[in-house]
């Protein structure tokens, strides 16, 4: 099974890689807004729905019975019991503004398609905009290029630093801001990048110490989780549950049980 997960992995890796260069060279060309979402800050661009059939394409090619589930697409059940979990650019408002905090997020599953119950089997986090490439593989670990990945074991005095995001229905950001409040006095600062990819892969590279956030959809984390979890940390969501659109926690053991009882508390 770590030999087929390794395989998966690496067809991950790839496919991954050439997305980027998709949305890289499209970023560079210009980006063409093609929609909006759940509210009128939530876009989509050509280049998401381009990435996204390549994306698509090559799995299909090359795994014809696994599952796909999309951010921007109808999703399709499979038969073979691995489903694919993507989000073709992850930090799609800073990709329209010429930011370069944007990735590819490819993730296989098994079981049904549903955070609370799938088993994450390999991982890829791919930011284009420098070339870093996070990947993992169940019950293996977690890198950075040929760099084994680990979370911080130990918090500074100083205090953690975090990193969250906020939704685009307005009609939450009191909430947000509020949980914001709860966490401030864990922390000695908090970062706003704006791709949950990245965010929980910096958690497993030890350049966050922890991340929380409310409205996720599974395919913002399912890459990323696996990479905290390989890289000795631990992911989860309010009090007994797994993280899911409610919330989503992630940290080394040290800091995640103070982080999940103030990201979790009342508002």
């Amino acid at each position: 099974m770590t030999d087929d997960n390794r395989q998966l992995a690496e067809l991950a890796i790839d496919i991954a890689r050439e997305a980027g260069e998709l949305a890289r060279r499209r970023r560079a060309e210009g980006v063409s807004i093609a929609a909006t979402k759940s509210a009128i800050a939530d876009i989509v661009t050509e280049a998401d729905r381009e990435v996204e059939a390549l994306i698509r394409a090559r799995l299909a090619a090359e795994r014809p019975d696994d599952g796909f589930v999309g951010e921007e697409s109808e999703a399709e059940v499979g038969r073979s019991g691995t489903t694919w979990i993507v989000d073709p650019i992850d930090g799609t408002v800073n990709y329209a503004y010429g930011i370069p905090s944007y990735a590819v997020s490819i993730a296989a599953v098994a079981g049904e398609p549903d955070p609370q119950s799938w088993v994450a089997l390999a991982g890829v986090v791919f930011s284009p905009a420098n070339g870093e490439l996070f990947h993992a593989v169940k019950g293996v670990g977690a890198w950075l290029g040929s760099d084994r990945l680990a979370v911080n074991a130990e918090l500074s005095p100083a205090g953690a630093l975090l990193a969250t995001g906020f939704g685009y229905d307005p009609a939450t950001h009191a909430g947000d801001l509020a949980r914001v409040a709860r966490v401030m006095p864990l922390a000695r600062d908090l970062r706003r990048i704006g791709s949950a990819a990245l965010d929980l892969a910096f958690v497993a590279s030890g350049r966050l110490d922890g991340y929380f956030e409310r409205g996720l959809k599974p395919w913002d984390h399912a890459a990323g989780a696996l990479l905290v979890e390989e890289a000795g940390g631990v992911v989860g969501g309010l009090p007994g549950a797994r993280a899911d659109n409610a919330m989503i926690i992630a940290s080394g053991p040290a800091l995640f049980d103070r982080l999940q009882a103030a990201a979790a508390g009342p508002e």
